[in-house]
């Protein structure tokens, strides 16, 4: 439905509201950083705005000893120290913590499995669950096992006989999904035996941001950018996400993962695939993900030292962040291995052999501790062809490039060419956009989305088995090409990255 005269214009995608259902939504470590720092907040946050049905419960499931009082206490703390909407509205908080239930229970004990079933068949809960693991990467098997076993899973496959629950039953699991191609196999098929694949949800938050949904509107909305958006007209395309940060207490993931499978495998992956797919058939969730799916196919498997030329590794060494503290080098940081050689900084440059982008280098590069927090995407457009302008100005001729920023200052910044006034000069100008500037946008957590999407049925945002596959196949053959190669390169704490690596300045 487009809007009224006179109004800002907008255009509503029919069928593509979200319409949440009513369900118990189950928290596995529900005393833990990501419960209390982004899930919790953003089930406040989706009833604040109206979008959390009435009938909605939520279930704490945790190992640590505490009541049901003390339990709903930490959460009202968590939402007051982490919503982004503060402060806490009463009438929002009495109306969720009326609905939260603390179960205690081990992981691995079949028992609490057993009280959560009888728990949720009790009168007034809803017949739909959503079962999200907030946990251990090496317990998500664990769970669903143990939620099979108590007949809390989906549907069985193979014409088993335990009867389908009624409702849907969910599942939403967080990266890392797996470590490499294999386990991440191994974990679909553990997951699918007691889940439907359409009822797996693996999320990676950086696909509920705001500006990374635009990339498909902007692109297939726009006829301006569209017929440009391929190898005769784009010269490169670099995607960044840079971080200030050191590790902090993550020592313990960090060291055993590593820049690579943190964050490459995942955030910049997706951010490649919705850069470069081609138009899906429809905005379902199926096309979406199935044109992404052709985009990591469309990576070749490049030889060894292929590889190691297409990429570099760093390690950061003490410094002074961006914010003038001072940071221990990556090797004296807490519960890091003695002499560790775990990269903190990676770039990587792939090329998508299909039709639309034969011959288009894409770098990828993502890092701690360095001189600048920012995600973005830069396209970079060929120059003119060498006649009228080009014959004159040669390199001076600054080249078209676009911006796409993700955060902070989410918006887009396009540079062009314009006469400088006054003297027959050419000289670089620009168009900004700021979303926060434009219509004092309101932007919602990636979480808030995501959840309000699980609880649609609407899997557009979240990672299919396949792509999870796909994309280690490319992150197991950049690791296989540093194994046994050298350490990764130094670089100062608050510095760009490895000498020579940062990113380009385009004055954008």
């Amino acid at each position: 439905m487009a809007s009224a005269p006179g109004a800002t214009s907008y255009c509503d995608l029919g069928g593509a509201e979200l319409s949440p259902e009513a369900a118990s939504i189950v928290i596995f470590g529900a005393t833990g950083d990501l419960a209390r720092r982004k899930i919790v907040p953003a089930l406040y946050n989706l009833r604040l705005s109206g979008l959390l049905p009435e009938g909605t419960r939520i279930v704490g499931f945790a190992r640590r000893e505490q009541g049901e009082g003390e339990f709903r206490a930490s959460l009202r703390e968590a939402c007051e120290r982490y919503s982004h909407t503060r402060p806490v509205d009463d009438d929002a908080w009495d109306w969720l913590e009326r609905r939260i239930t603390y179960l205690r229970g081990d992981l691995d004990d079949g028992a609490a499995y057993e009280r959560l079933a009888s728990l949720l068949s009790a009168p007034l809960m809803p017949d739909n669950a959503l079962f999200y693991l907030a946990v251990a990467p090496d317990q998500f098997e664990v769970v669903a096992r143990n939620l099979g076993a108590a007949g809390l899973g989906g549907a069985m496959k193979g014409g088993g006989v335990r009867p389908s629950p009624p409702g849907f039953r969910r599942l939403v699991v967080e990266k890392p999904f797996g470590r490499d191609r294999s386990s991440a196999r191994a974990l679909n098929r553990a997951l699918q035996e007691r889940f439907d694949e359409r009822d797996i949800f693996r999320i990676d938050h950086y696909l509920g941001k705001e500006t990374v949904q635009n990339l498909l509107y902007f692109r297939f909305a726009n006829s301006i950018f569209e017929p440009l958006w391929n190898s005769s007209h784009v010269q490169s395309i670099e995607i960044d996400v840079l971080e200030t940060g050191g590790i902090g207490a993550r020592g313990g993931y960090y060291d055993k993962a590593g820049a690579a499978r943190d964050m490459l495998q995942n955030h910049l992956v997706q951010l490649l695939c919705l850069t470069a797919m081609e138009p899906p058939a429809s905005l379902d969730a199926e096309s979406v993900r199935d044109e992404k799916v052709k985009v990591l196919r469309s990576i070749r498997d490049y030889p060894r030292e292929e590889l190691l030329g297409r990429s570099r590794r760093g390690q950061y060494a003490a410094g002074v962040l961006a914010d003038g503290s001072p940071c221990a080098a990556y090797r004296d940081e807490p519960k890091v291995a003695p002499g560790s050689s775990t990269e903190t900084y990676v770039s990587l440059r792939l090329e998508v052999d299909d039709w639309r982008f034969a011959g288009v280098p894409f770098t990828l590069r993502t890092g701690k501790a360095l001189d600048r927090q920012s995600s973005e995407i830069r396209v970079r457009f060929r120059r003119p062809p060498a006649t009228l302008f080009s014959d004159y100005c040669g390199d001076a001729l600054s080249p078209n490039a676009l911006a796409i920023r993700i955060q902070p200052d989410e918006g887009m910044a396009l540079r062009f060419n314009a006469k400088v006034p006054g003297a027959a000069r050419l000289g670089s100008s620009e168009l900004r956009f700021a979303y926060r500037e434009a219509n004092d946008a309101y932007f919602p957590e990636a979480y808030e989305r995501l959840l309000a999407d699980a609880l649609s049925g609407d899997s557009t945002l979240f990672i299919r088995a396949d792509e999870a596959e796909e994309s280690w196949r490319i992150i197991d053959a950049l690791e296989a090409a540093w194994e046994g190669g050298p350490p990764p390169e130094p670089y100062a704490a608050g510095s760009s990255g490895p000498a020579g690596d940062g990113p380009e300045a385009w004055g954008l």
